[in-house]
Order: structure tokens, then sequence, then C-alpha cells
């Protein structure tokens, strides 16, 4: 299959605000696909390509200077190919080879075709096409039961194999997709209530858990031998020996955990985030231990768990790894789950988790079996600049660059405005249109690929947290932040500062 046919697909699934018509037209793309491209094609999609990482940043794509094909001519399979090579590159001179690697796919490209791959790359695509869609689309393009399509992605973790065997292989081939220790299954998700009386109000009689601003991690264990995984499923087994030795002294021979990590102060209190991920980059420090966390058991023994009820589930639990688990406690009363609450706010954790107990385990899905209360954070800050859109968002002005106020001048001049961050969630086609029509009056200059703004225009947005960061000048990165309205009725002078942000980091 030609790279332009999945280019023209995914222009036309941007375009479009309707599911079903976005599920169409993957699923002609699927059945048009050929046997060997389909995983590649669905990493694509997903902008997540099946390599893995590759090795590459927005730097060295942006540093690239090449002339493009004038017509379509690259397939599937050569783009496969070249990613695997850029995966492939390492040790010395390996920053050359890529470079090489990337003009020589460049320059065999299209200007929309490298538009499109240097977005998969990034993994900044945003057609809309997520995983739910895809998994509808996979099972219109096959004639396979959508409950049968999405079992087979979620237990095997893998939705390039499971549309690959959907389209290629048998229905019995698909159905006999199951739970096996050592390959990591997609995690369940969580809704989001407000308050911890709504949540036990959806769910009922639930566990009442912690919810821990960690890193989510699965393990898996086969005697001696252990796996951990992230949420993404990528292996970080070798990064974290003291949960490998920690699990291998639990009392089973084979298990997959599910749970959470994160690094602890001196007094016991949580370290921030982005110091407990630290552990899994490539120049991780191991002086700073991890701990674990588990809130579920999904295989014990040779026995499979994600059908039983969570009352069965957290028994297992209790029984292999006690000392381990996520304090919480089971309850149907909304004023136990509001103190519990009250219990993880005051320790530095980020809210609870309030689960159904007796729900099964629904790997990969977000449904309301399992509700998180987080508070949220709303800050009055400026807009310094935006960024032009593209997919659907084409031709208007989306991505927002947001200033706080730095009155003492700490990270500039007295008075000024320091970024903190970005965010083009929670935009809707109205607003995208105002900004559209109305930032070019702030206009003080402009680049390719943004409008920089005179610092008066004032945007409520909500956030999960901040956690420090290098990459702004104020030294800190907001957490999940959307675009909850404009205010008209405040001047900049009004915008939040960057200390009253800086008071939220931890430690």
């Amino acid at each position: 299959m030609l790279l332009s046919a999945l280019v023209s697909t995914t222009e036309q699934v941007a375009a479009t605000s309707s599911r079903l018509a976005k599920i169409d037209a993957l699923a002609g793309l699927l059945q048009r696909a050929d046997e060997d491209d389909v995983a590649a094609l669905v990493g694509l999609l997903l902008a997540s390509p099946r390599q893995g990482r590759l090795g590459v940043g927005w730097r060295s794509l942006s540093g690239l200077e090449v002339s493009h094909a004038a017509a379509s001519s690259l397939r599937i399979a050569d783009v496969d190919a070249a990613l695997s090579a850029l995966a492939a590159a390492s040790g010395a001179g390996s920053t050359a080879l890529r470079a090489e690697l990337l003009g020589s796919l460049a320059s065999r490209t299209t200007a929309a075709e490298w538009d499109f791959l240097a977005r998969a790359m990034l993994g900044e695509l945003r057609t809309g096409a997520l995983g739910g869609v895809l998994l509808d689309a996979i099972a219109r393009a096959s004639d396979r039961p959508i409950a049968v399509v999405r079992r087979a992605a979620m237990l095997s973790g893998d939705l390039g194999e499971t549309a690959r065997l959907a389209l290629t292989g048998t229905e019995d081939e698909l159905e006999s997709v199951g739970l096996r220790v050592g390959r990591p299954v997609l995690p369940m998700l969580a809704s989001t209530a407000s308050t911890p009386s709504e949540a036990i109000g959806i769910t009922g009689e639930a566990s009442v858990e912690y919810k821990l601003d960690g890193a989510r991690i699965q393990v898996h264990r086969r005697g001696d031998e252990v796996g951990v995984y992230t949420r993404s499923l990528a292996d970080v087994t070798h990064r974290v020996p003291e949960l490998v030795e920690i699990v291998r002294g639990l009392p089973a021979h084979d298990l997959i955990l599910d749970g959470e990590t994160l690094s602890l102060d001196e007094d016991g209190g949580p370290r921030p985030f982005q110091e407990t991920m630290s552990r899994f980059g490539a120049d991780a420090s191991r002086e700073l231990a991890l701990r674990p966390w588990f809130f579920d058991v999904l295989h014990v023994d040779g026995r499979d768990l994600i059908d039983e009820p969570l009352r069965t589930r957290l028994s297992e639990l209790e029984r292999v790894a006690g000392d381990w688990r996520m304090p919480g406690i089971v309850t149907a009363d909304p004023h136990a789950a509001e103190q519990l609450s009250r219990e993880a706010l005051a320790a530095g954790h980020e809210g609870v988790v309030t689960k159904g107990i007796d729900s099964p385990y629904t790997a990969g899905r977000r449904g309301k079996s399992w509700v998180k209360v987080k508070p949220v954070l709303t800050f009055d800050l400026v807009v310094l600049a935006a960024e032009w859109g593209s997919g659907r968002r084409q031709g208007w002005l989306s991505n927002l660059h947001l200033g706080a106020r730095d009155p003492d001048g700490a990270f500039g001049d007295p008075g000024g405005f320091v970024m903190v961050g970005k965010t083009f969630k929670g935009l809707t086609d109205d607003l995208l249109r105002w900004q559209t029509e109305t930032f070019p009056a702030y206009e003080t200059r402009r680049t390719q690929g943004a409008v920089f703004l005179r610092p008066e225009i004032v945007v409520e947005i909500a956030i999960d947290g901040v956690q420090r960061s290098s990459r702004y000048p104020g030294g800190l990165a907001l957490r999940f932040a959307r675009v909850k309205g404009y205010r008209p009725d405040k001047a900049p002078a009004e915008a939040d500062t960057v200390q009253a942000l800086r008071e939220f980091l931890r430690g």
C-alpha cells in the first residue's frame, strides 16, 4: 500500500467530527492494506510506531533541509523499514546516521507525506482516531465481533497485531488470545468525578484507594523471572532492580500485578512525579529508590483473575502482596470515602480512586467501574503566543503559549510574564475561530508556525498540578492543562503569578 493512501485517509478522518465517518474511513483503509503492512499502518495511525523509541525529536526533524518528491511513490513497507533502521541506530556515529536516514526518507516523500510522518514520529498526529475508534474500525473491516476484537487487543497489548490477526486469521485464533505471564496487557483506566461522594454514587460499594502521583506499573513474575512494564507497556525491568527483588520475595510462583510506584523523601512523603519518572530514563541514578504499591492482581499461579470480581482479586492480593498493598477501605459510605480522600491529600497524594467491588478487570477500558477523584486547580494566565493548528485544526490558531505574571522579576523583567506551559485542550471550534479572528490584533511578530502576542489576553486554565521543568523559564510546567474559558473581565495585572504556581511544586 502507498503511504499516500494512509495520508489521505487521516486527512479525511481529521476533517470530520463524526465517529461513524471516522470508523468507515479507517475500515476501508484496513481492508485495502497488504497483510504485511497492517501492524505498521496501525502504529502510524496511532502516532506510535511499532518500533517504539526512534531516537528522533523535534530538533532533528525541524533541522532537515531536503527537497521533497513531486509525486507519491513511497510504500508503507518502505517507511516501516526506514523506521526500523532509525530505531536500531545506536552508539558512536548514531546521530549522523539518524540524520542521514531521516534525510533519505524525507526526500522520498511528498511535502504532505513528510508532514504526516513527522507528526506520527513525534506522537502529535491528533486525527481523533484514538484506540477506541480504531478498534471499531478493525471490527468493521474484519467483520469480527467488537467484543472479541477488544478483548484480544486488551490481552495482547498490541493493537497492530490484533488488527493483523482479525483481518487475516480465523475467529478462533482471535478468540484464543488470552492472558499470558510475561506479556503485558493494556491497563484498566478510570473515569473521573469531582468528589468522592459523587464517585461512590457511580460505583456503589467500592474499594476506595489512595491515588498516588506516581508511575503506573504492571509486574509479571514466573519463578525468578520478573518483568516490569510502564503504562505504555514499555519494558523497564533493568532500570528498577529494587522492584524486581520485592516481587521475587512474594509468596507465589506466577503473578501479574497492577500498581504504582514512586519515590519517597526523607520524611516518608512522595517526591515530585518527574523524579519518579527519571528512574525510567537511560541516565537514571539508582540513588533514588522506588517503592511499589499494588492495587490489583490479574493472575496467580495458573489462575486468571481478570473476570473475577474485585472483591475476589483483593482477597488474593492481600494474600500475596499484603505488605505492598495500596492503602484503602471497602465502603459504600460517602462520608468514609471523603475522609479517606482527606487523609490521602494530607499525605501529599493526588486523591482517591473508587472501584466497584464486584467489577471485573476490563483491560484497556475507561468505564464507570473505576472512578478517580483529584482536586482541579484553576489559574488565570495570559496568552503569549498561539501555534497554527494541523489536521482538522488546519488554518486555525490553536496551541496556546501560557504565561504567568512575574511581579518581582525573578525570571525576567519585573512586572513581566514568564512562560509556564502550552495547551490545545479544551478549545471548541467556536474558541478556535475566535482566537484566529482576534489574536492578530495583538500580534507582535510571527514565525512560520506561530503568532506571538502582547500579553493582554487572560485565559482561565484548569490543571491537575505543576511539576519541575527546565523546558520553560519559570522552572515549572503545567500538568494536564486545559482551557476553561477566556476572561475579558480581567486585566493582565490580575493574572496569577509564577510564584503562586511554584507553591504547588512538591519537595
